[in-house]
């Protein structure tokens, strides 16, 4: 005989402004097998979680239900607390009539009808819920960063100082990221190798950190506490253990018409090379597309001069597999194509920059050596038009390359910008068209107002129609809007702020690790506010701009939770597993394998089994069975399975019927 107990939350006024909680506990307390039903103003509360406890023990109930809000809040809190008076945690069902309900409806009708709708299911559900007892799984102390900017890089030497051992792979020859591009940093204007470098020379050193660069993860296996990763390392031609980083064969390689993609193709590079002076593993690697001897077996000059022998011309891409207890993801960001906003003059002319080939050129280690030079002529210039938002806040449907959200870091850098030019060359007129100025970081407004009080910098409250480039002058087209007049600038160079957008390895990599993205292909996470570092995919952690656009400072802080949150899994022996879990009816499987290829997590095998038939022969048939240690109870097993011999506990074929039938009663 079923005895359930229904506890209605008013959650303040988020539910009982649009629900009628105690009409709600009303039609629960009809509902068959309730035994008791009742409304709390705070159901997770310490009173309201002593109420449940007290109910179960004085009306020996057989199952609990909680309306309230959403289980991915507090499902948790109320399955200890059914526990505690010592009832299965599994027993219990929440009834979302928050986030389902009260929230979306306006109402107070149509929100007590749904609400009671919602009840009357979570009843049918629990009647049919079973015991269920988690297990525990191993925890792997090891753990992967993928991605070695400053987000990856602090986010390892933090799991590395809590004494865990981390891998670092990074796609690129040197970890560094885009920091190291950068010549200063806001608001304080420190020098960014500065303090970049250190970071980067810590990392190496570190006994717990190992760096696999020029590599990608491309296969990821298992779950939280117990992933299998495969990386792919990329053939350098040189050997990593053997370079000692001199550069003598980058200064006497022949092949030196290469763009340097460091310094955004404005100068040019040797077929082997090293990314910059203070690269992290200052190894040399070759260009297969441009060198000699790999295209064409002519050549052989980088052997030749290196003094250790680390060229090695035959060396081929190779696989490792590694095991992880807990991945973090630090892919970072990437300046979005302008190719689309030709209104701009970009492809027109080469004083047509973007802000970050911009910092190269004001940067010493740059093309021009620190000297603010225009790329068309070398002459320094002394009109500069900064233009913002350029792909950003594009809300109109434009099909343009553009981006609806705010890149949050254009105005601070766009203010550092021209404060530095000012500051370095005083002769030079800086112009900043924006839409409005956003400065929401510490120091960050009087960072801004310094610009344009202290430094002269002219703040043009509007946006540039057109640049044409005229004999040698970039004609800017624009609308004062606080002034209503139509403008006019000479510049010699024109620096477009563009917007950031997440590296192109995002959504493959979101794919092997399944993890969820948003529409603009930033990596979700867990809850906005709760668990702000945490993919929902158990054991896969965010750190930096792969979330969302970020500064230095935020990034750096978001690395160390991120941290903080895989040491707090590394530190356990084991975890206790979802109960949760897929299981399979021998007798209803057919072997067809289909779950076996959707399974994600690869829980799911086949094996020979004998069956004694009902003339007492015996038969052997293929059927298929599920390790409850790796399966993580995602359900995609039951809905493609034709037999109907995979089922989901917790969350079976007849629950789910029994929840649909009573909400169309």
């Amino acid at each position: 005989m079923h005895r359930i107990g229904v506890f209605v939350c008013h959650c303040g006024t988020n539910i009982a402004s649009t629900v009628d909680v105690k009409a709600v506990a009303e039609a629960a307390a009809k509902e068959p097998g309730v035994v008791f039903s009742a409304d709390y103003q705070y159901m997770c509360s310490e009173a309201g979680q002593n109420l449940i406890k007290d109910t179960i023990k004085e009306k020996n109930l057989t199952g609990v239900v909680v309306c309230s809000c959403s289980p991915r809040m507090h499902e948790n809190t109320f399955r200890k607390a059914v526990s505690a008076a010592g009832l299965n945690p599994y027993l219990l069902e929440v009834a979302n009539i928050r986030e389902q309900c009260s929230w979306i409806h306006k109402d107070i009708k149509d929100g007590t009808e749904k609400a009671i709708v919602l009840t009357r299911a979570a009843i049918a559900k629990v009647v049919l819920n079973a015991p269920l007892v988690a297990g525990t799984s191993p925890v792997t102390k090891r753990a992967l960063v993928i991605g070695g900017g400053i987000a990856g890089i602090q986010t390892a030497l933090d799991i590395a100082d809590a004494g865990f051992e981390v891998d670092i792979v990074e796609k690129r020859p040197t970890i560094g990221g885009k920091m190291a591009q950068l010549d200063k940093t806001f608001p304080t204007l420190d020098c960014a190798a500065c303090i970049l470098t250190p970071k980067m020379v810590e990392a190496a050193q570190h006994e717990k950190i190992r760096i696999l660069s020029y590599s990608e993860v491309c296969g990821v296996k298992g779950f939280v506490g117990s992933f299998k990763v495969k990386i792919k390392r990329k053939a350098r031609f040189v050997k990593e253990d053997v370079c000692t980083g001199c550069g003598l064969c980058t200064e006497k390689c022949p092949m030196k018409r290469v763009p340097n993609e460091f310094n955004l193709g404005m100068d040019e590079r040797r077929a082997i090379y090293i990314p910059f002076a203070q690269a992290v593993p200052k190894v040399a690697v070759i260009d297969p597309d441009h060198c000699n001897m790999l295209k064409n077996g002519k050549c052989g000059v980088c052997a030749k001069v290196c003094s250790v022998g680390a060229i090695d011309y035959k060396a081929q891409d190779s696989f490792v597999e590694e095991d992880y207890g807990a991945i973090v993801v630090a892919t970072g960001f990437e300046p979005i194509n302008i190719d689309a906003y030709d209104e701009f003059a970009y492809s027109q002319s080469k004083d047509v920059v973007t802000s970050l080939e911009y910092e190269r050129l004001m940067n010493a280690a740059g093309p021009t050596g620190g000297k603010l030079l225009r790329p068309s002529d070398g002459k320094h210039p002394h009109t500069i038009v900064f233009v913002q938002c350029v792909g950003s806040r594009e809300s109109d449907g434009s099909p343009k390359c553009g981006k609806s959200y705010c890149s949050k870091i254009c105005c601070m850098y766009t203010a550092k910008h021209a404060m530095l030019t000012r500051e370095k060359y005083p002769d030079t007129e800086v112009y900043v068209f924006y839409i409005d100025v956003r400065t929401p970081g510490k120091g960050f407004d009087e960072f801004y107002r310094r610009a344009a009080e202290q430094y002269g910098v002219h703040y043009v409250k509007g946006m540039v129609g057109k640049v044409v480039p005229e004999n040698g002058v970039l004609k800017v087209r624009a609308f004062d809007l606080i002034a209503g007049e139509q403008l006019q600038i000479n510049a010699d160079m024109v620096v477009l702020a563009t917007a950031i957008e997440p590296d192109k390895t995002a959504r493959p990599l979101a794919t092997l690790l399944t993890a969820s993205m948003d529409t603009n292909d930033f990596f979700t996470e867990a809850h906005p506010k709760l668990r702000p570092v945490e993919s929902p995919t158990a054991g896969i952690f965010l750190s930096g701009a792969c979330q969302g656009p970020k500064d230095i400072p935020e990034t750096v802080a978001q690395a160390g939770a991120a941290a903080a949150k895989v040491v707090g899994l590394l530190a356990k022996d084991s975890i206790v597993c979802n109960p949760c879990v897929a299981h399979s009816d021998e007798k209803l499987c057919n072997g067809c394998s289909r779950c076996e290829r959707v399974c994600p997590y690869g829980a799911i095998t086949y094996v020979d089994k004998e069956f004694k038939m009902p003339d007492r022969s015996i038969k052997i048939r293929r059927v298929s069975q599920v390790n409850e240690a790796v399966c993580q109870g995602c359900g995609a097993c039951t809905v493609v399975c034709p037999s109907g011999a995979m089922d989901l506990k917790g969350f079976s074929t007849e629950q789910l019927r029994a929840e649909v039938d009573a909400i169309c009663k």
